[in-house]
């Protein structure tokens, strides 16, 4: 029989559940936590301490109580002191930020990243240039606790290496995590996932899927990706491969030719190009502008427009239909490019599932747009960048501050 958890384990346990209710609902008082975590009041006290202690939390009397009696001190993350180095790697931009505990985004760079042959070295450059920027205007006092990436391909979980990203013209194993870890130098190693991935975790957690445990995210950068969250988890697949939805075969007889070598996936029906082609725009412009275009165009009466984004848009709702039929949801998030997509083709996205979708899987299901907007994987991956830290806050502060 395997014995209990023993009592430390328990008070890292709980160490990490107080910090990452800090972390993710920003200053709590000590009430609230007591009542959230089902602790009493002294245990409460003693988490809270070992957190100050360590530089993770501080402890204020709150700025107003409209109460009688003695307030409950307030409890609030380190932000300016605590931090993590986010990136994100899209086909258009790169971004890299500083990234405060309790999610406060202290800095940032940003970089427009050029369509065409894969360059690891034209990805990792500019963005270990930006962290070392950004590194040396932090305080004698400030501690990095972890570095992440979030990145438009397929991840390997056990490695970080990038297996396949046909929208960023590299089919090849390309040893992104490694590569990172070297050049930052920072004595962390950089972990990578999958961008929808991330970004899902980032609207579940601090999004507009907060609180909800069975969620699909759909991303739009040029082509399409996701994440999809079953009983509040992440689901990876075997290898970290999971939530490729935009590969997805659709329209099998008459598809279009997919960046991945297959016909008919949804991202090759669905994607950047399929709505500029389709709208007669394709050509020099192209990106999130190009498409927010179409779609303002339709909104003015374009007829064309109107068109191309009614075809994209059923093809879309055919793909959530087969995702509601599979996971049953209680929400598909649509984010990246595919918000102004979906803004622009609701009507006909909904008219798909009321034709494909399974009653009782449809009954309930919201369709939502992303609330954190184009920083949704740069969120996600400042949440992976904390992980280690929100669960094992003393261990995690100790080997980065030494």
């Amino acid at each position: 029989m395997r014995a209990g958890p023993s009592q430390e384990e328990i008070r890292r346990h709980n160490l990490g559940a107080l910090l990452r209710h800090v972390h993710l609902s920003g200053p709590t008082s000590r009430a609230e936590l007591t009542n959230r975590m089902g602790l009493n009041r002294s245990t409460i006290m003693a988490l809270t301490a070992d957190l100050t202690a360590a530089g993770l939390v501080r402890e204020e009397l709150p700025r107003e109580t409209g109460r009688a009696g003695r307030p409950s001190l307030v409890v609030r993350p380190e932000s300016a002191r605590v931090y993590v180095f986010a990136f994100d790697v899209g086909v258009d931009r790169m971004v890299a930020a500083r990234v405060g505990l309790g999610g406060t985004i202290l800095d940032r760079r940003e970089t427009v990243r050029r369509r065409g042959v894969f360059s690891l070295e034209e990805i990792v450059g500019p963005l270990a240039a930006f962290a070392r920027q950004m590194h040396r205007r932090t305080r004698p006092d400030t501690v990095c606790v972890g570095v992440a990436a979030a990145f438009a391909g397929g991840v390997g979980r056990d490695d970080g290496g990038i297996r396949f990203g046909p929208n960023m013209a590299t089919l090849e194993d390309v040893p992104f995590a490694e590569e990172m870890t070297r050049r930052l130098a920072f004595g962390l190693p950089v972990t990578v996932g999958n961008d929808a991935n991330l970004a899902a975790l980032a609207e579940q957690t601090r999004g507009v899927g907060v609180g909800c445990r069975d969620l699909v995210y759909l991303h739009g950068d040029v082509g399409i990706g996701g994440g999809v969250i079953a009983n509040g988890q992440l689901l990876g697949g075997h290898l970290g491969f999971g939530g490729e939805v935009g590969h997805m075969i659709v329209n099998p007889d008459k598809g279009r030719l997919c960046g991945c070598g297959s016909l008919g996936c949804l991202e090759a029906e669905v994607g950047e190009r399929a709505l500029l082609e389709a709208a007669g725009r394709f050509g020099p412009q192209v990106g999130r502008d190009a498409v927010r275009a179409v779609v303002d165009a339709a909104d003015r009466g374009d007829v064309v427009a109107q068109a191309a984004l009614s075809r994209v848009g059923d093809w879309l709702g055919l793909g959530v239909a087969n995702l509601v039929n599979i996971f049953n949801p209680e929400m598909v998030v649509f984010g990246g490019m595919l918000r102004e997509i979906y803004l622009g083709s609701a009507a006909q996205v909904r008219s798909r599932l009321a034709l494909d979708a399974l009653p009782p899987s449809r009954e309930h299901l919201r369709l939502r747009t992303s609330a954190l907007g184009d920083d949704a994987t740069l969120v996600g991956a400042a949440e992976l960048a904390f992980s280690q830290v929100l669960a094992d806050p003393l261990e995690v502060l100790t080997r980065a501050g030494s």
